[in-house]
């Protein structure tokens, strides 16, 4: 999608593909949508395209409520680019700006403050506080329509300052009251007013063919008691871990759906519950579960240069849309990825924090690098915990990925083969290939997925 008229193209023909990649906008009725929208087809003459919902928003054009555009998978880019703007992007989506503002992310990324509102603006249309702002809007609907908590506590819950300013970016967003877009579900589907005991219902988006049943595989094999379990048989799944977050803890579950994302209709969801101590961790949150499954990949973009490959061609036939997961929590990934299951389960009964309110086998959170580092201080693991706990090695959403390889090289006995493995996971890199394997440069930036696939075909350890 390099110019308006391809774009407008990729709308005429509802190409799912492309919802999060870009948005159109109609000017005769003020509302912006995702590509599929199945509404009529706007003329050429009317239309206006925009990189993100943000840019869209300020340019004064209110969300559809038929095609929803704020629900839709964030865009791949972000994923596969280490530059300021991706990295900013990944932390503005980890909410960085709600917990410490636009200072808080310029530091984060080594710039000024002007100097990230430059960069944004000019790629995308809106500078960190209106990306930031726009998450908001959509997390306030999601708790709007989804639970029966009082409007005031979902204004702070969803990040807003004050009800004032909750209620002027509903109306702008949603050309609605925040008590009319929750009368807009079905009065049958309607929770109860009161706080909600049950979670907070979501459906985690993705683009295109997901291949569900390799993820919760993996998922399943390292899971560690205490902090992860899986329910259910295959094709019938839930994984359920806690989560530390910002503001409190929390308990998420995901169940595992068939192959979607094929046929007419491409793309579809994971459904999930998000239980949390302070609803204000909820975009935090969605955010780690959907690196966790990898939910924001392009399958079409990965699977069309992989299966040009004459090896990896009938392995991304037989599983088009496989993924590459990911981390909920990039620290304990790590650690994990250097003692393995058992040990780590271990780690987990000696040093884990204790649930408040244990839900089932889930009773405990993975212990901090710094509760590590003081307890086992010794060999490798007491290395790299040191450097997690100091900052030494930095592993979160929007850090530099040269920089943290650097960093792990550093690390005293991390062999290269466990640093593949906590690039890959812990920074989402997907371009990783572990010591000794020849990979073409055609396989490139997608290495990681091909791993996958020869994983999955048993063709690598």
């Amino acid at each position: 999608m390099t110019d308006d008229d391809s774009r407008y193209e990729a709308v005429r023909s509802r190409d799912a593909r492309f919802d999060g990649v870009f948005f159109f906008a109609v000017g005769t009725t003020g509302i912006y949508c995702r590509p599929s929208c199945p509404a009529v087809t706007p003329k050429r003459a009317h239309v206006r395209f925009f990189p993100t919902a943000a840019a869209a928003q300020g340019a004064g054009f209110r969300a559809c409520r038929r095609c929803r555009p704020d629900a839709v998978p964030g865009s791949a880019e972000w994923n596969v680019r280490a530059d300021a703007v991706g990295r900013a992007m990944r932390l503005i989506a980890d909410g960085v700006v709600d917990r410490e503002g636009v200072a808080g992310l310029a530091a984060r990324l080594g710039y000024s403050a002007r100097q990230v509102q430059r960069q944004l603006t000019a790629e995308l249309g809106a500078g960190p506080v209106a990306l930031a702002r726009a998450q908001r809007a959509h997390t306030a609907r999601v708790l709007l329509q989804t639970t029966g908590l009082p409007v005031t506590e979902i204004a702070f819950a969803a990040g807003f300052a004050s009800v004032r300013q909750f209620n002027d970016t509903v109306r702008a967003v949603y050309a609605t009251t925040p008590t009319g877009l929750r009368a807009t579900v079905p009065r049958r589907g309607r929770p109860r007013p009161g706080t909600p005991t049950a979670g907070v219902p979501l459906r985690l988006a993705h683009r295109g063919p997901y291949q569900a049943r390799p993820v919760f595989d993996l998922l399943e094999r390292e899971a560690v008691p205490g902090v992860e379990e899986m329910t259910g048989t295959p094709g019938a799944r839930t994984y359920r871990r806690t989560l530390r977050l910002p503001y409190g803890t929390g308990i998420a579950a995901v169940e595992e759906r068939p192959h979607t994302g094929t046929g007419a209709r491409p793309g579809g969801w994971l459904d999930a519950r998000v239980h949390l101590t302070d609803l204000r961790d909820l975009t935090t949150a969605v955010q780690r579960l959907r690196r966790l499954f990898d939910l924001d990949a392009d399958p079409y973009a990965v699977d069309e240069r992989l299966g040009a490959d004459a090896r990896l061609a009938p392995l991304v036939a037989a599983r088009p849309g496989l993924r590459s997961p990911g981390a909920a929590d990039p620290d304990e990934v790590a650690v994990r990825a250097l003692v393995g299951r058992d040990t780590a389960a271990e780690l987990v009964r000696r040093y884990g924090k204790r649930l408040d309110a244990p839900c089932g086998g889930l009773t405990r959170l993975f212990p901090e690098a710094a509760v590590l580092a003081g307890a086992e201080p010794g060999g490798t693991l007491g290395a790299l915990t040191a450097a997690l706990a100091d900052g030494a090695v930095r592993l979160g959403p929007g850090d530099d990925r040269d920089a943290a390889r650097d960093a792990l090289a550093a690390v005293p006995g991390l062999d290269d083969r466990t640093t593949a493995e906590i690039r890959t996971r812990a920074l989402g890199d997907p371009d990783v290939a572990p010591p000794g394997l020849d990979t073409p440069d055609s396989w490139r930036p997608w290495r990681s997925y091909a791993l996958n696939h020869l994983r999955a075909a048993g063709e690598l350890e």
